[in-house]
């Protein structure tokens, strides 16, 4: 599963936090804004996704069952307290902290589901996230106070037969809370939502994207919306399925040479670092202060070598081919 996770993981936070990394950026006043599965009455209104699906074919020796991890972001807000008195920020010796929305990592797993059950009838799970509070002492009267509300929904898994020794998978996940307006949806949302699905007892998933020719009418025949399903792990294996907000190709990976998470896959790691490393030093202190992964973001782009930034530049890869 690493391999995976850290796919998913750069799914999981596409999008979090965006440069310049602060707060005040215009990018970074609105966010949320991919992947999120919203309570239907905002939704639909706005144009959201409250469902999502996504379809895809496996290989069924008879035996198989099959695991759905769903994954998502829950959004935190975090309030800087002054004594007993909301601020939007303060200094506290050399630091500066501040008011703002975090996120908190939500998984939610089906366990083991026999492919013969799911061919009877569907199975649901329960998406149920209880609302709460915590705090952390900051010092000399200031600490942040952090809230989240419920998330509330289901999962749905399925399955029907798609010709000789094919079975066609399907999930869904729908967003059952409240929630009308815009703060309100995305406190209830569940943000970057991603599945996982594994398959054991000798069942293979089938590429969604680049079936076997004798497979493909019947891969033509499975319907997404939401979430794109590849194939993913160590190239070359079948036992695993990625269905993401992203489009990715089969057997994704995230490139060695990468440091760690920028919050945007989609970028190039060089570029993004050397814009960190030219930022002045009133804008450091900003970006340290909006969120403590951007604080961690800071902290290695500043202790990158030398040699380490020249990796970054010029390679090369064919992901069709190349094994990373």
């Amino acid at each position: 599963m690493d391999c995976v996770r850290a796919v998913a993981d750069v799914v999981l936070y596409e999008g979090y936090l965006l440069w310049p990394y602060r707060r005040s950026a215009l990018k970074n006043q609105r966010r949320w804004t991919i992947g999120g599965v919203y309570p239907r009455p905002y939704a639909e209104k706005a144009g959201d996704h409250w469902t999502v699906c996504a379809e895809f074919l496996m290989e069924e020796p008879g035996d198989s069952d099959v695991e759905f991890t769903l994954r998502f972001l829950h959004a935190v807000h975090r309030q800087v307290m002054d004594g007993d008195t909301p601020v939007d920020e303060v200094r506290a010796g050399d630091e500066t902290f501040t008011t703002w929305q975090e996120a908190r990592e939500r998984e939610i797993t089906s366990g083991r589901v026999s492919v013969a059950r799911l061919l009877r009838s569907p199975v649901r799970f329960p998406v149920a996230v209880a609302a709460g509070t915590d705090e952390e002492e900051i010092g000399g009267g200031v600490r942040f106070t952090r809230l989240w509300r419920r998330v509330d929904g289901t999962v749905e898994i399925s399955a029907v037969a798609a010709g000789d020794g094919l079975v066609r998978l399907r999930v869904e996940v729908v967003n059952t809370g409240p929630g009308e307006d815009r703060d309100g949806a995305v406190h209830a949302a569940m943000l970057c939502a991603h599945v996982v699905a594994r398959a054991g007892g000798g069942g293979a998933f089938v590429s969604p994207s680049d079936p076997p020719e004798p497979m493909a009418d019947a891969a033509a025949t499975c319907v997404s919306d939401g979430l794109w399903p590849v194939l993913a792990g160590p190239p070359g294996s079948h036992d695993t399925v990625l269905a993401s907000p992203i489009v990715l190709y089969d057997w994704p990976q995230v490139a060695p040479e990468s440091p760690g998470d920028l919050f945007d896959g989609t970028e190039i790691d060089r570029l993004l670092i050397l814009g960190v490393l030219s930022l002045g030093d009133g804008e450091r202190r900003e970006m340290a202060a909006t969120d403590p992964r951007a604080a961690e973001i800071l902290e290695r782009c500043a202790s990158l070598s030398s040699g380490e930034l020249l990796a970054l530049h010029g390679t090369m890869r064919d992901p069709r081919r190349d094994v990373w």
